[in-house]
């Protein structure tokens, strides 16, 4: 009975590991990261970019703290300055902390935090250089 519990256990964690190397496998070694937010309310972290299984993504990093206003929103801002309204951050039961761009969206160069109720842009952050 000891040999097939170890057994067990020994499977169980290559396992994981396996999981844990296909998950490291889907996010792209190609990340990208914003300078900090800046803006009167949005004034905290940072977003990445990368891209997981063929979709870009964009998330906040965890010191970033989602303002306290009726409908804070993703928005993105292209090279050409085209905008986009992506998301709203909060959601029922809790925060939007990581979005899929949509494929019509060709590169992004800055990462905005708007409050699409009162129509005001509460921070935003650059990348470097564009990413797409």
């Amino acid at each position: 009975m000891f040999r097939s519990q170890a057994i067990r256990s020994t499977m169980g964690a290559l396992m994981t590991m396996a999981l844990t190397a296909g998950m490291a496998l889907a996010v792209d070694k190609g990340q990208h990261m914003t300078g900090k937010f800046e803006g009167p309310k949005a004034n905290t972290g940072t977003a990445v970019h990368m891209t997981v299984n063929g979709k870009s993504m964009l998330r906040v990093s965890d010191d970033f703290k989602v303002p306290d206003t009726p409908a804070p929103t993703w928005r993105v801002v292209d090279s050409k300055g085209t905008v986009y309204t992506l998301d709203a951050f909060k959601i029922k039961g809790g925060e939007k902390r990581e979005i899929a761009v949509p494929a019509y969206v060709h590169n992004i160069a800055k990462v905005q935090v708007y409050c699409a109720w009162a129509e005001v842009l509460l921070g935003e952050s650059s990348f470097p250089s564009a990413v797409k």
